[in-house]
């Protein structure tokens, strides 16, 4: 890399000799290759200066460009995989406009990779309604290279939705620039097939689906966050996880809405906070006892936020629905926050919006409530940004300032939910069913034992004529290698005649 740090552009560099995780993404999707690896940093890295990737911002490029709708990011697949879509009926080849196309997929990528820390892409080919007149066989290559060598470990799968006929010979051609591990992620799906890899809530109508989502622009897609914020949400007696106190308490919370304003934690030492921790738990029972704080940590220039990626519910078997996120603020000043969610129907966020003291820390609860389920789909957005001293921390001061704040600003993170399942939910049925059930006779027992014994002498019949069969396979493949050889030696013998 030092031989040619002129090619290169020097924040990439510094990125690399800093990011861990980013390195270790060329060395996955190189196979661990070293040689391989540096070779992709070197072509990936002469790339990104070329296309001033670290300076592509949404003024850099034509307004026409985002407002077309041919490009942009929108929902989630079922493993909860953004999607990247390319509505190709839109895209129409113009050699005078294709480095703004290209710089508008870089753009896309990059503002993806930074805001999501790498996590992967699903991307989505819509070939509806197209024809020869939208190939361009350019612009797929450069979106092809694009996962291949310059975006390492960035693709999950490439769903192609109702190709025509006529780009059979064009795709074809496609697969030769894909490797192997790329051309495995290639899915050819129609209405039928797609819902295998997309539910129905993030597909348009056209494609099988319920998603009522209209691309506009301006501002860019915002990640589906609602707005308005979401807050503490309804108080519902369905939540079955939460006991009459807590509710009880809940509510109280919610009569006052400048209460939550004044939940912010002064400045202390760590014992003094531990304290005042305990003696909140025992009073209010507010941070739940399956709220389990995370080990990692996400360090953001003005908070720190853990858990780094994941919230972690629980199945309705295993009963977690609330998890933590601890806040700590890290400047000298304070930092006013709020919490978004692509879902505010199914949870409560407590507080939801409002600000840290500097050097303190502040737990935000977040739970399910009713009957609904956490979702791999589900998203929350933390945006943090700091206040000027002597400014009030209020409710009124807070709502002005989130009016004010330049979004340049504005620190934000993502954070995505995971689903535990019960680990023995089989063991546990049991024992429940077990217990329920009414005591057997020893009739029951009798009969059950038989049951159980023609199963096994069904199971031992059917595993004896499995048997027979292989062992058929195995003399007809012997009998073909004896036949092969004879027709060999013929062959060789009339040769040699």
């Amino acid at each position: 890399l030092l031989d040619k740090s002129d090619k290169y552009d020097t924040r990439d560099v510094e990125r690399l000799q800093q990011d861990d995780k980013w390195v270790e993404n060329y060395l996955i999707w190189r196979h661990d290759v070293v040689d391989d690896t540096l070779k992709m940093i070197d072509e990936s890295f002469q790339w990104r200066k070329e296309y001033t990737v670290n300076d592509l911002t949404e003024s850099a490029l034509p307004k026409w460009l985002f407002e077309s709708g041919a490009i942009f990011l929108h929902g989630y697949d079922k493993e909860g995989y953004k999607l990247f879509w390319f509505r190709v009926k839109l895209h129409v080849r113009d050699a005078k406009q294709q480095l703004e196309k290209k710089k508008l997929v870089a753009f896309w990528l990059e503002h993806y990779a930074k805001r999501d820390h790498g996590k992967p892409l699903t991307v989505v080919f819509d070939m509806s309604e197209t024809g020869i007149s939208h190939i361009d066989l350019d612009f797929v290559r450069f979106i092809v290279n694009c996962f291949t060598d310059y975006y390492p470990n960035f693709l999950t799968k490439i769903v192609i939705f109702e190709m025509p006929w006529i780009m059979n010979a064009a795709f074809k051609i496609v697969k030769g620039w894909l490797g192997p591990d790329a051309i495995s992620m290639l899915k050819f799906t129609n209405k039928n097939e797609v819902q295998d890899y997309i539910s129905g809530e993030y597909l348009p109508p056209h494609m099988g689906g319920t998603d009522s989502f209209k691309y506009s622009y301006p501002p860019l897609v915002d990640d589906d966050f609602q707005t308005p914020l979401c807050e503490n949400g309804p108080i519902t007696s369905e939540d079955e996880h939460e006991s009459k106190e807590e509710i009880d308490a809940d509510t109280k919370e919610a009569g006052d809405p400048n209460e939550e304003q004044n939940l912010n934690p002064k400045k202390m030492n760590s014992i003094e906070q531990i304290h005042k921790s305990e003696e909140q738990t025992d009073k209010t029972d507010f941070k739940p006892k399956n709220a389990k704080k995370a080990l990692t940590t996400f360090k953001g220039p003005l908070l720190h936020i853990s858990p780094a990626e994941e919230l972690y519910f629980g199945s309705k078997e295993t009963g977690e629905r609330k998890c933590l996120i601890v806040l700590t603020n890290v400047t000298k000043n304070i930092v006013a926050f709020k919490v978004r969610t692509t879902a505010p129907e199914k949870y409560r966020v407590k507080p939801s919006n409002s600000s840290c003291e500097p050097g303190a820390s502040l737990d935000i609860i977040v739970s399910l409530h009713g009957g609904f389920a956490a979702s791999l789909q589900d998203r929350f957005l933390i945006m943090a940004a700091e206040m000027d001293q002597g400014s009030g921390a209020g409710a009124p001061e807070l709502t002005q300032f989130w009016k004010e704040v330049p979004r340049t600003k504005v620190m934000e993170h993502r954070l995505r939910c995971h689903v535990l399942e019960s680990s023995k939910p089989s063991t546990l049925t049991l024992k429940e069913n077990a217990f329920n059930a009414p005591a057997k006779t020893n009739e029951d027992l009798h009969l059950q034992v038989i049951s159980s014994y023609f199963q096994l002498t069904r199971l031992l019949q059917i595993n004896r004529r499995l048997q027979e069969q292989i062992d058929r396979c195995l003399w007809f493949q012997q009998l073909l290698v004896v036949l092969s050889l004879l027709s060999v030696s013929t062959a060789a013998f009339c040769f040699y005649l």
